[in-house]
Formats: structure tokens, sequence, C-alpha cells
């Protein structure tokens, strides 16, 4: 665990997680299945975090790997498997669109950890994450794609279209600012602040979800 930053980063932080497991299971239809399998990842992985098991890295394969194993279950059962396309496709779009509002204090907290030299500056908004203007435009999604009592499908393709771009950077450019034998980015600070508890619950649980927003929206949006 990190005990060298302020008070205000570890709160920032906490309200991030927090609030993307309120909404995601308010958007799960308050089912806890999904967002309790999250929650129990989100534990195992603090654990490990704070027994050290991330303070390798340069195994082969990297240890990391494993924290990111969702977000590939979830890509490959999106794109093959249409039970988990159907469970997607039963997801609250206004909600889903809400969650990403969660981008704004996960930057501003990416930003605190750049300045204590714990992320590189390419993985903020002074380098080349954009991410920060997906949670700023989310209200204005909504309003533009449910005001008039039905979906505004144009805006919310567009909208997401520009979402998940903006994440899929910032993934990229995160893991390969990790300390492992595939870095490209951050040598001179890598990224190490997601081997410790807790920002090491952005990749065990804020990402996966916000991509899962992401990718439900397109479902629903073909859908419907």
């Amino acid at each position: 665990m990190i005990n060298t930053l302020p008070t205000h980063v570890y709160l920032t932080w906490t309200v991030a997680v927090l609030y993307t497991l309120v909404l995601f299971y308010i958007a799960d239809n308050k089912k806890v299945r999904v967002i309790g399998f999250f929650i129990l990842w989100g534990i195992l992985h603090s654990i490990l975090a704070i027994a050290g098991f991330y303070d390798n890295t340069m195994s082969m394969p990297p240890r990391v790997a494993l924290l990111m194993l969702p977000m590939f279950v979830i890509i490959l059962a999106a794109i093959f498997y249409k039970p988990f396309q159907d469970w997607m496709a039963s997801l609250d779009l206004k909600y889903l669109t809400w969650l990403h509002v969660v981008r704004i204090p996960v930057e501003l907290t990416l930003f605190w950890l750049f300045c204590y030299k714990f992320v590189p500056e390419i993985m903020t908004f002074e380098g080349r994450n954009f991410d920060i203007l997906a949670g700023l435009t989310a209200p204005l999604a909504v309003w533009l794609g449910f005001r008039v009592g039905s979906l505004n499908k144009t805006v919310l393709w567009i909208w997401n279209i520009f979402s998940i771009l903006l994440l899929t950077n910032i993934m990229i450019t995160a893991v390969l600012s990790i300390p492992t034998v595939f870095q490209q980015f951050g040598f001179e600070q890598p990224n190490v602040a997601v081997y410790h508890f807790p920002f090491i619950l952005l990749p065990g649980i804020v990402v996966p979800l916000v991509l899962t927003a992401n990718i439900a929206a397109f479902i629903i949006l073909r859908r419907s």
C-alpha cells in the first residue's frame, strides 16, 4: 500500500470505486451476481497486492496479466457468447452512460499519482490521456440521448464510439507503461501505482466495468 499520498487522493479514489460499483449495480437491475464477482475479484487482488505478489515485475508471463483477465473475457464473451450478449442487452443504458462520469475522479487521481511519481505524465491529461473528456461529456450524452422519452441512437452511437476510443487509448498507454518486459512508455517514471492497493482496483474493477458499459451500449443500441 502507498502511504505517502495526501488524504484527498484516497478519498477521491474511494468515491470513484464506490460510484462505479453502485451505478453498475443499478444498471444491472440491482442484481448481485456480476457486481459480486467484481467485488470478490477486487478483494482477491487487493490481498495479492498487499502481500507483494505483484512486486516481481519481470516475471514471464507478467503477473499483471492475471489482473487484466476479466477485460479479455468481457471482450471475447461479448463477441462470441450469446447469453452474455443477452445479459448485456438487459442492462439499463441510461445508468450505463451515467457510470462514465467516474472517469473524472479517475483522471484526477491519475494526475495526482503522476505528481507523486507513481505514474508517468503520458497517462494524465497533461500527457496524451484525454479520457476525462468522456466523463465530462457523459451528462450531455444522457441529456441529448434520453431527453425526448426515446433513444436518440445517433447521439449515443457517436458518444460511445468516442468514449471507447478514449478508453482504449489509455488502456494501451497504461499497460505499456507498466514495468514489464513489454514496457514501451514511462521509462523515467513507470506506471507502478497499479501494483499497489487501493489503485490496483483501477484495472481490477473500474476499467472492466467501464469497458462493459461501453460494449453493452453498442449491443443495446444495435438491438433497439
